[in-house]
């Protein structure tokens, strides 16, 4: 009895100590320090586990030597560009982008984001139609190619990527796939012995030290991108797997947003590729102008930022400039995204939207496939709808495009949900585009999904079952860290 008596002592002096570490030290927002000090309340001895493997924040000495080195590169165009638009000095290709130069300083100055507009942009929503234009640009490939991936599966479109690669990393391209050890769980060491084999590189984003135990299992490299000879670049929500293809029995068909770009765009996502890679890899590249070509042909008239987030930054770009970008709204407002767990600041934004007579549509997945996160987002509709905003489940599949476009002359599309962690926790891309007729197109894709939904009305809500109401209320005091 005594025995129990110490260890019910130290779980108790444990959970108070990290409490005190939750409050005091880490300077977590309210609602995760609550949400936390909830979970030791309620799961002592149990939560402490969690906290170790959940809570810790990331050291971040590399990571800022590393931003300070890209900052650095770019200094001079940095401050030249904030000059031009300070002064107004810039020509924009659509006129409508002049509305939005507010935000434009705004990811210049705080994402160092330059803005360039001589971008091309393709847009797919199926995996057949991504995949099969990546592996024709792999093949046209003459120096180098560049791969990050959140999920990676040995399959059907997992081997058949890799042989690709193989093949150029014989003739002497070079070869750098990274990918997120948590994310690509289970993928076999094998996977890659081909492509090491013949001359490319792989390397895992913050690998387990330990076996069976992961410390930075908050902090993955959750984008998408492939960059082809500084030229090309992907980005989007399409990882790579045979459920991308809709080949999965439980989620069908795949709805998903991927981006194809031609331009000086793709050189912000080239040098986010290599400080991510040096990051992950013993073998460090130089970020050095020889992956990054100087002179670009005319290929579009696109403007474009792309923006990088994670928890290398104090700050949320990519969630502030969607909070920017739904202020601008003055008709309407289209979100695609498969999680919706806003913060404060973001329902806000919406619900002020709605509120003005704007037109907020919000569609989300009819299917769950994180049930805690599934039922935290239907926990959120009660605002949207309440303020007269309107909701559609999609029932086609699988959604999990993360798109959002305003008026039709402005749209996001990457791959950081709606949700704390791809703000605040995952490292994130999104690509911001500055362009009516790729934004409109985006709308009019918006609407003919529309016609694969069925609308949620707030009618329809308050009537949902007894049950729901409970895993929604659970799920939502689990949101701040989910």
């Amino acid at each position: 009895m005594n025995v129990l008596q110490d260890v019910s002592t130290v779980f108790i002096v444990l959970n108070i100590l990290l409490a005190l570490t939750v409050i005091f030290l880490e300077r977590k927002d309210a609602r995760s320090t609550w949400a936390w000090l909830m979970v030791l309340y309620f799961l002592p001895g149990v939560g402490f586990v969690l906290y170790l493997i959940l809570g810790q924040r990331l050291r971040k000495r590399k990571l800022n030597k590393m931003l300070l080195e890209s900052q650095r590169i770019i200094e001079d165009s940095i401050e030249a560009q904030k000059l031009q638009l300070e002064e107004r000095h810039i020509i924009f290709n659509d006129p409508a982008t002049i509305n939005y130069q507010s935000m434009i300083h705004m990811n210049l100055v705080g994402s160092y984001s330059l803005y360039t507009q001589n971008n091309a942009v393709q847009i797919f929503t199926t995996g057949k139609s991504k995949f099969d234009a990546l592996l024709r640009d792999i093949e046209s490939a003459q120096h180098h190619i560049h791969l990050v991936y959140y999920i990676v599966r040995d399959d059907k479109l997992g081997n058949r990527l890799i042989q690709a690669l193989v093949e150029k990393a014989k003739q002497g391209v070079q070869v750098r796939f990274l990918y997120d050890h948590i994310g690509s769980k289970g993928l076999p060491r094998k996977f890659f012995k081909e492509l090491r084999e013949a001359g490319g590189q792989a390397a895992a984003f913050f690998p387990s030290r330990i076996p069976y135990l992961n410390l930075k299992i908050n902090f993955r490299n959750h984008r998408k991108l492939v960059i082809v000879d500084g030229r090309i670049g992907y980005i989007g929500g399409f990882n790579i797997g045979d459920e991308y293809m809709g080949r999965d029995k439980y989620f069908g068909e795949w709805r998903d947003t991927h981006l194809r770009l031609e331009g000086r765009a793709v050189l912000q996502m080239q040098a986010q590729f290599l400080m991510d890679w040096n990051l992950a890899s013993s073998g460090m590249v130089e970020l050095d102008y020889h992956y990054f070509p100087r002179h670009f042909q005319a290929v579009g008239t696109i403007g474009m930022q792309v923006v990088a987030s994670g928890p290398d930054s104090e700050s949320q770009q990519i969630k502030d400039a969607y909070i920017k970008m739904i202020y601008f709204a003055k008709k309407s407002i289209c979100l695609q995204t498969p999680y919706f767990v806003p913060d404060e600041s973001l329902m806000t934004a919406l619900k002020t939207a709605a509120m003005s007579g704007i037109e907020v549509k919000v569609m989300l997945p009819g299917k769950p496939d994180h049930f805690f996160v599934y039922w935290a987002t239907h926990s959120y509709l009660n605002e949207l709808l309440a303020a007269g905003g309107k909701c559609y489940i999609y029932e086609r599949g699988f959604l999990h495009a993360k798109t959002l476009v305003i008026d039709g002359q402005l749209a996001s599309v990457g791959t950081a949900n709606i949700d704390n962690r791809s703000f605040k926790l995952n490292f994130e891309m999104n690509a911001f585009i500055y362009d009516s007729a790729t934004a409109g197109e985006l709308e009019r894709l918006f609407d003919l999904d529309l016609q694969d939904c069925h609308e949620l009305t707030f009618e329809d809500y308050l009537k949902r079952p007894l049950m729901n109401k409970f895993k929604e209320s659970i799920a939502r005091l689990l949101s701040p860290i989910l």
